[in-house]
């Protein structure tokens, strides 16, 4: 299973930006997808996970309702929305396949991150 993440790049505290997460090797119907994000200096953070079945998750205050996950079963990409960015969202993104948890170590296939910058 390999995973590609893209649509990272710079943007303005407020703006927007898309991430998608494009996988082959096996359907996105298979596995859960997950996204992390990894910001200087600090431990990888789980964002949220859209789970085989449609469920999704996200994790606390910090992100809920300014991003959302959704997916394209007929591309096999997963996405990322993210409104309402904060200079504190500034972090390498990732997404990874595995278990519908919160634990990075339950995803066992990770793309290669994708740099989100958001400028104040």
């Amino acid at each position: 299973v390999q995973l590609r993440e893209s649509g990272g790049g710079l943007t303005q505290a407020g703006g927007s930006a898309r991430l998608s997460c494009a996988v082959s090797g096996r359907t996105i119907s298979s596995y859960s997808i997950g996204w992390f994000r990894q910001a200087p200096g600090k431990e990888r953070e789980f964002v949220g996970a859209i789970r085989w079945s449609g469920s999704i998750r996200y994790s606390s205050d910090s992100v809920k309702g300014r991003f959302t996950i959704s997916r394209d079963n007929g591309k096999n990409t997963v996405y990322l929305q993210m409104n309402g960015l904060e200079p504190e969202d500034t972090a390498v993104y990732y997404c990874a396949a595995g278990a519908y948890t919160t634990y990075a170590g339950n995803y066992h296939y990770w793309g290669q991150g994708t740099q989100v910058t958001v400028s104040s």
